[in-house]
């Protein structure tokens, strides 16, 4: 039994002799700790490669590394042991709690109670993510990236041709359908044989809540936000019917907008397109972009990254001619669970890359902050996945803001812009409809899908009837079960069950953002630069060096002062509904 030098510290023996179920616990996690850590360098090494070049050996490798990992997080005797410690935890400390209560999530995503059902869920969701990465898109017959279909949907004014894009963008869904269906099941079951209930009750719990309580969070949500999102897509649904001259639809046009999901609606705003001034013929060049956005950290006084980012990230779009296929879908990667931070992105000189950039590095910043001697390897992660969404999203707020683009030469000195039509375009952007797909149209889908025991011939069917339900938009053509719309989300197949974590971070941004410029910055939240300023900083440094060792809630309340809630969000935007409403006088809202 180990006992502290009572005369120095000056407390009563009897007080510093730590439990039997402490000290026990204490090994196990020594044991446990390092050996983590190890096995999930391997495995990040091997699903990195997998993911920037996708071919056979990589992804043998990959599946693998995942099996040697699943091997020791999911041991029955690990999954045995926390749990009886567990069964004493008011003898434990609480951040002992929270490593064996990490120990058991970990168990769950790979419980060697099951190994052939663990073999056959790694097996089968490194063949999805292989399909997922080197698909082929083709439009007219000859291939296109994705990058390609995006950017005929951000520029093109023929609707025929982006009706094409459009469709081009779903063709992935056939090809991974059948691999969803199994993977619904494996990974249902891998849960199971933790005490859940299915799979998203498993997400659910990472948070400390129920399904229900999961849901209802989300429904809350919009319906707050709802009486703006109605004024939105009226506004939405007139403007884009005078671009192409069309009669006024009750339901927007899926191909109209110019996101394949309709998450976002950018390009709508004149005079707020920023893309008019990050681009090649403003000197703005791709490695630019991603040095800005380091700036931006070392201007609030973070260090700067590891040399190791720029020698092995993959930042840049495949070269013509390369045939090399990687995953298009931004990330950042924490390799070792300490100082190799990594991040895979295509950057491309344009605003969504200036902004995604930020948005990457907000993530490898919060990965360093953590790893600190603190903080052990198994807390070493977000308070929960959306504090870590909550972190980049904020950062990519902060680069929205008109003061913080005059000083990066983003935008001119003498640049004026009405204030709120430079809202309306952040609200469309960045903020409402995302809150509508996500904890909306993608929350309840997978709820239903893992939850639900959703029939697999209902998938599309009921993805549509959400999307239009909920985000008021519907297919330029009829989308029958021969397809798999849900598919096409990356985050369905490799990152289940994620995604209402960006929808609680979009509320947590508002809420970080409004104690900076109201507590911090002293500044009109609609104007507000963090850059060259040490003391915002100094405060995102207070929530992130603590990773995942504290109650997310309690992070929180520290940081802000509140719990979870709408209230800055709908502050914000609050001048914008007025502003809608009277542009909206007359017109039929809603769909």
């Amino acid at each position: 039994m180990r006992l502290f030098p009572a005369l120095v510290l000056g407390v009563p023996m009897i007080a510093q002799t730590l439990s039997p179920y402490q000290e026990r616990a204490e090994r196990f996690l020594q044991l446990v700790n390092p050996s983590y850590q190890s096995l999930t360098a391997i495995q990040q090494e091997a699903l990195w490669a997998a993911s920037t070049n996708v071919k056979p050996e990589n992804d043998a490798a990959a599946e693998w590394s995942s099996k040697a990992a699943a091997a020791f997080n999911g041991n029955p005797f690990l999954i045995k042991e926390a749990r009886e410690l567990l069964q004493h935890r008011a003898e434990l400390k609480p951040i002992t709690v929270r490593e064996l209560q990490r120990v058991l999530f970990n168990a769950a995503d790979a419980p060697m109670t099951n190994p052939q059902l663990t073999g056959r869920r790694i097996a089968m969701e490194t063949r999805q993510a292989s399909t997922q990465n080197g698909f082929t898109f083709k439009l007219d017959g000859k291939t296109i990236s994705a990058n390609g279909l995006d950017k005929i949907l951000e520029e093109s004014k023929d609707l025929s041709e982006r009706q094409k894009a459009w469709t081009a963008s779903k063709e992935n869904g056939p090809v991974l359908r059948d691999g969803l269906i199994q993977l619904r099941d494996l990974r249902n079951g891998c849960a199971q044989e933790l005490g859940y209930k299915d799979f998203f009750a498993l997400q659910a719990a990472k948070h400390g809540l129920t399904s229900e309580e999961m849901l209802k969070l989300h429904r809350d949500f919009l319906t707050v936000l709802k009486p703006l999102y109605l004024q939105l897509h009226t506004w939405a649904k007139y403007e884009l019917a005078k671009k192409y001259q069309q009669p006024v639809p009750k339901a927007l046009p899926a191909h109209w907008i110019n996101n394949r999901w309709s998450q976002d609606w950018t390009g709508m705003v004149d005079g707020v397109n920023f893309d008019a001034f990050v681009n090649k013929e403003k000197g703005w060049t791709s490695e630019k972009i991603v040095k800005t956005a380091e700036n931006f950290f070392l201007s609030i006084g973070f260090s700067k990254l590891p040399e190791s980012f720029w020698q092995k990230s993959d930042l840049y779009p495949v070269s013509p001619g390369e045939t090399r296929k990687k995953n298009s879908h931004a990330s950042c990667w924490h390799i070792d669970l300490d100082q190799d931070v990594r991040s895979l992105m295509s950057v491309e000189p344009n605003f969504q890359w200036f902004s995604t950039a930020h948005h990457e590095l907000g993530h490898g910043y919060y990965q360093l902050a953590y790893s600190n001697p603190a903080v052990p390897p198994l807390l070493r992660d977000s308070a929960t996945t959306a504090f870590h969404e909550a972190m980049a999203e904020l950062v990519s707020l902060a680069t929205r803001q008109v003061p913080y683009m005059k000083a990066t030469g983003v935008l001119p000195a003498d640049y004026k812009a009405d204030p709120i039509q430079v809202l309306l375009a952040e609200a469309l952007e960045t903020a409402i409809p995302f809150m509508f797909w996500g904890s909306g149209t993608m929350t309840e889908w997978e709820a239903d899908f893992y939850a639900g025991n959703m029939p697999a011939d209902q998938m599309n069917t009921r993805w549509w009837k959400l999307v239009r339900d909920i985000q008021g938009v519907e297919p330029p053509s009829p989308r029958s079960e021969a397809f798999c719309d849900p598919a096409t989300k990356t985050h369905i197949n490799d990152a289940p069950g994620y995604y209402f974590n960006y929808n609680i971070a979009f509320v947590l941004k508002f809420q970080f953002h409004d104690y900076i410029c109201k507590n911090i910055l002293k500044q009109d939240p609609h104007a507000a630069n963090y850059a060259g300023n040490k003391e915002v900083g100094k405060y995102l440094r207070t929530w992130l060096e603590k990773g995942a060792t504290e109650d997310w809630r309690k992070l929180l309340k520290d940081a802000t002062g509140e719990e979870l809630n709408t209230r800055a969000m709908a502050e914000y935007f609050a001048p914008l509904t007025k502003w809608l409403e009277k542009q909206n006088k007359g017109r039929q809202v809603g769909w």
